[in-house]
Formats: C-alpha cells, sequence, structure tokens
C-alpha cells in the first residue's frame, strides 16, 4: 500500500445513487493495507434519534455511519479524553465504542452532547476495495480543513463541498438527486 487515505473525506459522486451512499460524505477513520474503516457524516436516522430523544430526555442525533454492523454504536469526540479506549482521528478528534463512559460523561456535564457524534453502524472497505472505487470515480477523495466533525452535518454538507470544489463538482452538486430527471 502506497498511499493512506486516513483522515481524509470521501464525496460519494453522482454515479453512487438509491443507496446509503448516495450524496454521502465519509471521514475514512482508519485506513491500511487490511482494508478502510470510515463513518457517514451526513446521514441522520431520524428514527433511532427520535427513539434517543425518548429515553435521555435531550436531543441525541444518531447518524447512519454506513452499511456495516448497524447493530454496534460509535462516537466521534472531540477535545478532552474520556476514555483510555480509542482510535485518534487527528489532533482534535478521536473515536470510540465506549458507550458506558460518552453517556456517563455526557449526563455529568464532564463532556458536552455538542462535542459528541453517534454513529450506527459503518462504511468498510477490504483490501485496495476502497483504491479501486476511487479508481473507478465513485468516491472524490479531499482535505477538507475546519469541518467540525461533530456537527449535526446533514445533506447540505455533501452539496456544499462539491460547490467548493468548483469545475464539474459544481454542477454534480445542482443536479437533481435522481440524476436520470437531469
Amino acid at each position: 500500500m502506497n498511499y493512506s487515505y486516513k483522515g481524509k473525506i470521501l464525496i460519494s459522486t453522482p454515479d453512487i445513487s438509491g443507496d446509503i451512499f448516495s450524496r454521502s460524505v465519509v471521514l475514512i477513520v482508519d485506513h491500511n493495507e487490511h482494508g478502510a474503516f470510515g463513518l457517514i457524516l451526513n446521514k441522520k436516522n431520524e428514527n433511532m434519534s427520535s427513539r434517543l430523544l425518548e429515553i435521555f430526555g435531550f436531543q441525541v442525533a444518531v447518524y447512519e455511519g454506513g452499511p456495516v454492523e448497524n447493530d454496534k454504536t460509535f462516537f466521534i469526540c472531540k477535545g478532552k479524553k474520556i476514555t483510555a479506549d480509542y482510535l485518534a482521528i487527528n489532533e482534535e478528534y478521536y473515536l470510540t465504542e465506549d458507550i458506558e463512559n460518552i453517556v456517563a460523561s455526557i449526563l455529568d456535564h464532564q463532556i458536552s452532547i455538542n462535542d459528541v457524534k453517534v454513529f450506527s453502524g459503518y462504511s468498510g472497505w477490504s483490501a485496495q476495495q476502497l483504491e479501486g472505487e476511487i479508481l473507478r470515480k465513485m468516491w472524490t477523495p479531499v482535505d477538507v480543513y475546519n469541518l467540525d466533525y461533530t456537527s449535526p452535518n446533514d445533506h447540505g454538507l455533501w452539496k456544499n463541498i462539491m460547490q467548493n470544489l468548483g469545475g464539474e463538482y459544481l454542477l454534480w452538486a445542482n443536479a437533481p438527486e435522481d440524476v436520470s430527471m437531469n
């Protein structure tokens, strides 16, 4: 493996349509010779978010991390490390599955719910699969600076990044969701 996409953002191209990856923005959390692990940043799960509101009594947005292992919960956290069980994404953000410490820290006001993003499932690629999909132009890898991974980035995130890329991406940003309607 010559290059790692760890820490990069993947923008789905309009060729990917009709599934969870349509108009997706994926943060690649880890990438090595064995494969890649990422989380979709802009696909909120309204049903699960509503259920957590009933449980906790305050809004907790849950995002579809991807189609793999939807029974698993992942957290991207910003700032203070409140668990020893984490994977650093960069200097400011980390990933953990430590639900007990995250929930307890939020309830004890050690961390703010605004510094945590909750995901159900993840996006996974086997060895060389991601590289192949990028070569086939299914994904556009980009460096996005100053993107808050814990903010409520919904459907507008994909369009905003596409518009900022300009050129042909600007055409895609303004295309209808069903490209056959264009």
